[in-house]
């Protein structure tokens, strides 16, 4: 019986990041991309979330190369876990290699076989051609993929759009585009992060024309530009207009100069070396003739931009003569931190631009018309919209329709969704198992972990800890209880708090303390005690309580 292709989800779809994309044909797997993705404000304490990979490292033996599309975090910032469990080869361009590389070694990941591969080349694995065709993004050495397998091309955009003006390195290859679609594409998996905008996406040029007349007007201030560390052309804007005013420039932030590093080997970023400044020592730098590049745009909690704003970054004070222009829009759900940060900087005496007052920021991702362009370019058989939140796969799907392309022809994905093609026909066919993994240090939980149910009963209602002595011959309470509450709130802490003391006293003189077991008396007193707290309060709190056998 011939075989289907299998196109496996296991991120990217019905969500913003953590993109992961599997192909399967026979007893052949490619993967394309091993993205993560920034918690939300109810995942406490966890740093980041990656895809779950059970799938891939079940099937381990099978998997033939890993490609990676371009060198942003939620493309490459899975790659370390994934490779602890798999061994296969991983292709892309250099810059994205040698991010991905920087990321590999920090989980102390030295043997991958990392592979360079230039745009308009193919690899073989397996069964699958993969060629790469260069497209534009706001990182150098993006690309996007078209896959030859045994039913059909498949189509990849990746992350894409189409700047005619490009800072550096060539445009989109549109005629590779048009070449694929004459010769007939089965599957387009294509973009849809800016599919609700109409129109295009502005030109980086754009940018630059900003950073011109901003630099113009705040001559005589220091100027601080907060943006993504890997926008490689905008860092690069941001030299070119800081040599024009001479003034000095001063990196900052780890994945910052993580970044500027590699993009200067390969040059991909181009400037003298005289003009750089040690961040350690520009106090005697004057305003007008220094700028610093830093991390931070998105107000996280310990980036560079945030600490200087709090006030606890002793390299830099921020003062009346700063102006600080934050260069990046808001990842959804990042906009209170963003506005919390931009707050403190006002409050310390500082002048703020953002995306919202000034042409800073420019998406990298495809608007309307843009995508209307790859459609028909390709003309796709099938399509499956990706790279987006559920309404943005809707609203990528009706385009698609608007073309011309036929409502059967379509299907929306979700996570761990199977779609099964073979060349004539494409249908769901099942699920495998999928969702998320959290990071928090060292450690990796699943959305349902004990842990994390702790976390957010304790963020929610607090914590209640006890500690009570018992003497083992006697049976008697010899101290406390003793109440230590953290998180939760009560009208009269000091009377509620005796309350619970008598709640407690009272469960123990109902049992038998010189025999009961220490695990019956740490139960009795938690139900006892939360009923209690629930009807006086409402709230749930967790319930420590300590026996101390004497």
């Amino acid at each position: 019986m011939k075989n289907k292709l299998k196109v496996i989800f296991l991120g990217g779809v019905g969500e913003i990041g953590k993109n992961m994309t599997v192909l399967e044909y026979g007893s052949d797997i490619i993967v394309v991309d091993a993205g993560m993705s920034f918690p939300t404000g109810d995942l406490p304490g966890i740093d980041y979330v990656l895809p779950d990979m059970t799938y891939l490292v079940e099937n381990k033996n099978k998997v033939r190369a890993i490609f990676l599309t371009h060198g942003h975090g939620d493309h490459i910032g899975a790659l370390a876990y994934l490779l602890k469990d798999i061994k296969a080869p991983v292709y892309g361009t250099k810059l994205t290699l040698m991010l991905a590389d920087n990321k590999l070694r920090e989980q102390k990941i030295n043997d991958a076989e990392l592979n360079v591969i230039q745009p308009r080349y193919s690899v073989k694995a397996g069964c699958f051609s993969v060629e790469f065709i260069n497209v534009c993004h706001s990182i150098a050495g993006s690309v996007a993929l078209a896959i030859s397998t045994p039913v059909g091309t498949v189509v990849i955009t990746g992350d894409y759009k189409i700047d005619y003006t490009p800072i550096a390195g060539e445009t989109m290859d549109l005629h590779r585009f048009a070449e694929l679609g004459k010769r007939g594409v089965l599957l387009l998996l294509a973009d849809s992060t800016n599919i609700e905008r109409e129109g295009y996406t502005m030109s980086e040029r754009t940018v630059g024309e900003t950073f011109d007349e901003l630099f113009a007007k705040n001559a005589e201030r220091r100027i601080i530009v907060a943006t993504f560390a890997s926008n490689v052309h905008r860092i690069q804007q941001i030299l070119d207009v800081s040599k024009r005013y001479n003034r000095k420039v001063a990196f900052s932030g780890r994945s910052m100069l993580n970044v500027i590093e590699a993009a200067t080997k390969l040059g991909e970023l181009k400037y003298d070396k005289k003009m750089i400044a040690d961040i350690e020592k520009i106090g005697n730098i004057p305003d007008k003739n220094l700028t610093i590049i830093s991390t931070g745009s998105q107000g996280e909690p310990l980036s560079v931009l945030t600490r200087m704003a709090a006030g606890s970054f002793n390299k830099v004070n921020i003062g009346p003569n700063d102006t600080i222009i934050i260069s990046a829009s808001p990842i959804p759900g990042n906009e209170r931190m963003i506005y919390s940060v931009i707050n403190n900087l006002y409050k310390r005496g500082a002048e703020v631009v953002y995306s919202m007052l000034e042409r800073v920021h420019v998406s990298g991702h495809a608007c309307r018309e843009e995508a209307k362009l790859i459609h028909s370019l390709l003309k796709p058989r099938f399509f499956v919209p990706v790279h987006g939140e559920y309404r943005h796969l809707i609203k990528h799907k009706n385009l698609a329709i608007s073309l011309g392309q036929k409502e059967h022809t379509i299907i929306i994905p979700e996570i761990g969704g199977i779609i099964k093609l073979d060349g004539k026909s494409i249908r769901k066919a099942g699920i495998v198992p999928s969702g998320s993994l959290l990071v928090d240090g060292l450690g990796i939980e699943d959305l349902d972990s004990v842990v994390l149910r702790d976390r957010k009963r304790i963020a929610e209602d607090g914590i209640i800890v006890m500690v009570i002595g018992i003497n083992e011959e006697s049976g008697q309470v010899t101290v406390g209880p003793e109440i230590i509450s953290r998180g939760f709130m009560s009208k009269e802490p000091e009377t509620f708090n005796n309350s619970i003391r008598q709640v407690v006293l009272t469960t123990l003189s109902g049992l038998e303390l010189k025999t009961c077991p220490r695990s019956e008396i740490q139960a009795a007193i938690r139900k006892d005690l939360r009923n209690f707290i629930f009807k006086k309060t409402k709230a749930s709190p967790m319930i420590l309580p300590f026996i101390i056998q004497q």
